[in-house]
């Protein structure tokens, strides 16, 4: 076997979903389909900024765990809360003049 055909008996790389270096990976749960939330309430700013990142960015679902129905509700309400100034559109970076 030459060095440039993969083995089959290696087991670096790829997506096996099994683990790797950290041991196995936890199964993400959604926590709105946990509280039995019906709807994403863009009025409870506590909740929401746990899924933005401190640049103000929606955090994706691969990194949040949510399901697909809540994480649409979850960027309308954040939206609305940006509207209505009760979250920021970005971070407060300041240049230190």
């Amino acid at each position: 076997m030459s060095n440039f055909e993969p083995s089959n008996d290696d087991d670096r790389g790829g997506r096996g979903g099994s683990g790797g270096r950290f041991g196995p990976r936890r199964a993400k749960i959604c926590n709105f389909c946990a509280d039995k939330v019906k709807t994403v309430d863009y009025k409870d700013t506590d909740t929401l900024r746990r899924y933005l990142t401190d640049r103000g960015k929606i955090r994706p679902r691969r990194q949040t765990g949510t399901c697909a129905k809540h994480q649409r509700g979850l960027r309308t309400a954040v939206l609305r809360a940006r509207v209505l100034a009760l979250l920021p559109y970005t971070a407060d970076l300041s240049r230190g003049d």
